[in-house]
């Protein structure tokens, strides 16, 4: 399934749910969505090398971003930063765990 299909398919699910203030985008996640930024979460679920800058550039003050962290196909380590000010963070280890490999700009080739 293409990935333009699978967005397709999840408006569907969510409008047959009722679910109508659900956003469905289709693009490069590593690069968030900076039009409709800040976000007071952002949630992903595939692990990255790195937390994406982008990513902690589009949390509002007081957001959380919840990202696993580390080798494509090892271990991981699931981290939660907290934006304390436009240039401060806090950053806290919720402990081990292993995801599929986040593609992108950012992510894994």
């Amino acid at each position: 399934m293409t990935t333009g299909k699978a967005s397709f398919e999840a408006r569907r699910n969510l409008d047959a749910a009722g679910f109508t203030q659900v956003h469905v985008i289709c693009g490069d996640g590593t690069l968030g969505w900076p039009d409709a930024a800040p976000f007071d979460g952002i949630c992903v679920a595939a692990g990255a090398p790195i937390v994406p800058e982008s990513l902690k550039q589009q949390l509002a003050i007081g957001g959380q971003l919840v990202i696993p962290v580390g080798s494509e196909h090892g271990v991981q380590t699931l981290t939660c930063l907290t934006r304390l000010s436009d240039a401060d963070y806090e950053q806290a280890n919720l402990g081990d765990v292993r995801f599929v490999p986040l593609f992108g700009e950012v992510g894994w080739a």
